[in-house]
């Protein structure tokens, strides 16, 4: 590969999520996200484009000791319960940033909320690993900038 790939590469610990209205959450971990069209099997046994984009999820990690940012996701998750709010669904930014940060790939998370909330596991015999709090995101939409 030698040669072949670019220098100042987009590495994968090199990132930030801003959600409008909110502090820039400091997530150790995002899983991937997938964006998928909707297709129809055909009887020739094909596939189509069924024309729209599906929804998805993704998960991210927020250290527990960032007591500010589990506040703020606490809120968030509130205004998503019965009798959910207006504002529930809020835009973001996921950058990936070039090793130099001169370089960016960008893009748009419409309608993301959080869905789902799972505390870290607890284990008297671990050494003192960081806990975090596990969120799993609803988005609408993926558009890039």
């Amino acid at each position: 590969m030698k040669g072949t790939i670019k220098p100042d590469h987009i590495g994968v610990n090199n990132y930030s999520l801003k959600v409008l209205g909110l502090l820039e959450l400091t997530a150790v971990k995002i899983s991937g996200l997938e964006d998928e069209l909707e297709s129809v099997a055909l009887p020739d046994r094909t596939n189509a484009s069924g024309g729209n984009r599906k929804s998805t999820s993704f998960e991210m990690e927020i250290p527990a000791h960032h007591k500010e940012e589990i506040a703020i996701m606490e809120i968030w998750f509130r205004e998503s319960q019965d009798p959910v709010l207006p504002t529930y669904k809020k835009p973001a930014v996921l950058k990936h940033l070039s090793l130099s940060k001169a370089s960016s790939l960008d893009y748009t998370l419409v309608g993301l909320f959080p869905m789902k909330r799972m505390l870290p596991d607890l284990d008297m015999a671990n050494e003192g690993d960081m806990a975090v709090v596990k969120w799993s995101m609803s988005v609408d939409d993926i558009l890039p900038i």
